[in-house]
């Protein structure tokens, strides 16, 4: 645990570092590092410009011990440029292999620009070391140290199976656009320029991967990902099972970083930068994710205030109000009834009295308590994901679970006055928060 303590610690000093270099890129640089420790690839999709390399080459001063190869990507590209030239010696013998040190295959971190115009020579070795860490080196499979590769385009790729299957092998995806604040501009000119430290290590990766194999992912949150799942294909919008399983991985990473050892609904905030195929898409896969996430953070949340069941036992006495409620005009009437009649109703009525009190009592103390956690929800949001930025977002949903819990408290309040014609006791609760 302590171990993990400090690797968080080295990336959040991490962030603050490249935040002061790349202005307004406070997301992608979290989803950059989550990506490099969960060990999975990332594209970054944007015009010329926008600091794609720059940034990937700030990441590569953070580590140290681990080799980095950086290559730009045209149609022009030789095989020999990324993997290595071919050994001479060995082709005297029959055999055609490679020299890969110092390339593609023996790198630890990889940045490749351009990738989308690879040609199919390189396309083909490409895939495996992306997908299995394995390059093909003449009959011999070699393994690849490949930790993180970062790749960059300026454009999708075109409709070619080899590129689509490249493509997939992307995991987090991200659109980079220019600048847009008034405040970045005036900070563009004054930014830090001396290299940056060495923070991480390879060993730091080994760290939280063998902390993640342990991490599990709860059954409430496997049902999550598959309704978004089910949401998704409903949009027609399809992912392979190569990365729905990927995103559980990253989510398990997650996990691990924040020094836990099972899944909450905080580790999956950045799914929806690995569900898009185009970038015009972004904006409805989040818009289902949402959706997707409200309900289970309601799920994960029904342990502190458990809104179901308060709900479940409303109802119940609300499908009996008339029945109950007719009883009791009834009586006020001088109506006759039989004896069993008024005895059964009678004994409803002790038992709907006794419930909503007691459930009314106890909803209070939790929207209490909920109240008070309001007043730092941004503190206690961080320390379920030390990754997150922005909370404000996600406070409002607390704030709407909370609402659900006070319209539950105002029917039972109403019912109990209909039916008992009083305020229920010690029910004093301030709606105006």
């Amino acid at each position: 645990m302590k171990e993990i303590e400090t690797i968080q610690s080295k990336i959040e000093q991490a962030i603050r570092l490249l935040e002061s270099r790349f202005l307004e890129r406070e997301e992608l640089i979290r989803l950059l590092l989550l990506g490099l420790m969960s060990q999975e690839n990332v594209v970054l999709i944007g015009p010329p410009g926008t600091a794609k390399s720059q940034l990937a080459r700030a990441i590569s001063q953070l580590f140290g011990g681990g080799r980095w190869f950086d290559y730009l990507l045209t149609r022009f590209t030789t095989p020999d440029e990324m993997f290595g030239p071919v050994s001479l010696q060995m082709l005297k013998q029959d055999q055609y292999v490679r020299q890969t040190e110092g390339y593609l295959p023996s790198s630890h971190f990889a940045f490749l620009d351009e990738i989308f115009k690879a040609n199919s020579a390189i396309l083909n070795a490409l895939l495996s070391i992306l997908n299995e860490r394995i390059f093909f080196n003449g009959r011999e499979k070699e393994a690849s140290p490949l930790v993180f590769l970062m790749a960059a385009s300026n454009e999708l790729p075109e409709e070619n199976e080899q590129l689509t299957a490249l493509y997939d092998r992307f995991l987090i995806r991200y659109e980079v656009g220019f600048l847009k604040q008034m405040s970045s501009y005036e900070q563009m000119f004054q930014l830090p320029s001396e290299p940056l430290p060495t923070l991480l290590t390879l060993k730091d990766v080994e760290t939280v991967r063998q902390a993640a194999e342990r991490v599990t992912i709860p059954e409430a949150l496997i049902y999550m990902l598959y309704q978004l799942k089910t949401n998704m294909e409903a949009k027609e919008f399809t992912l392979s099972d190569r990365r729905w399983r990927k995103i559980g991985q990253v989510w398990k990473t997650s996990a691990a970083l924040n020094g836990r050892d099972s899944v909450n609904v905080w580790d999956t905030v950045f799914t929806p930068h690995m569900l898009w195929d185009l970038p015009e898409d972004l904006p409805t896969l989040k818009e289902l994710f949402q959706q997707s996430f409200q309900e289970a953070l309601k799920q994960e949340s029904e342990r502190e205030l458990p809104l179901r069941a308060y709900d479940q036992t409303t109802r119940q006495w609300l499908d009996m109000e008339d029945e109950l409620h007719s009883f009791q005009f009834k009586k006020e009437v001088g109506a006759r009834l039989s004896k069993e009649a008024q005895e059964a109703t009678r004994e409803k009525l002790d038992r709907c009295k006794s419930e909503l009190e007691d459930t009314a009592r106890t909803l209070r103390g939790k929207l209490v308590q909920w109240q008070q956690r309001e007043k730092d929800l941004p503190g206690y949001i961080r320390n379920q994901n030390f990754l997150i930025q922005h909370t404000d977002p996600y406070a409002v949903k607390y704030t709407h679970l909370r609402i659900q819990g006070e319209r539950i408290l105002q029917t039972l309040q109403g019912l109990y006055r209909t039916l008992f014609d009083r305020e229920i006791p010690g029910i004093h609760y301030d709606y105006t928060l």
